[in-house]
């Protein structure tokens, strides 16, 4: 899932908001999870993260550099989940 196309908008929001969505996929809160970016190595819990909401999915953003950790979409055809910028993820 790229960027929202021109003209459709996604709410950017703290990456508590992914967690619904995310739950989906994950059975704990993935909120809690320590992330690595793989762009600028910057630490943080994917609740510290910037989310774009939309009504097929959710991209989440390092909040230090602004690069995509994940997106996540969910339509009538399948779920699709990609990881691209992050290094590791760490469970509490």
């Amino acid at each position: 899932m790229a960027h929202p196309e021109p003209g459709r908008v996604a709410a950017r929001v703290d990456g508590n908001a992914a967690a619904g969505a995310l739950a989906e996929v994950f059975c704990f809160d993935v909120t809690e999870v320590l992330g690595e970016c793989a762009h600028c190595g910057a630490r943080a819990l994917l609740a510290e993260a910037e989310a774009e909401l939309d009504d097929e999915g959710v991209i989440v953003l390092c909040r230090s550099c602004g690069h995509t950790l994940l997106t996540y979409l969910s339509t009538p055809a399948g779920r699709s989940l990609q990881l691209p910028g992050l290094a590791s993820l760490t469970l509490p």
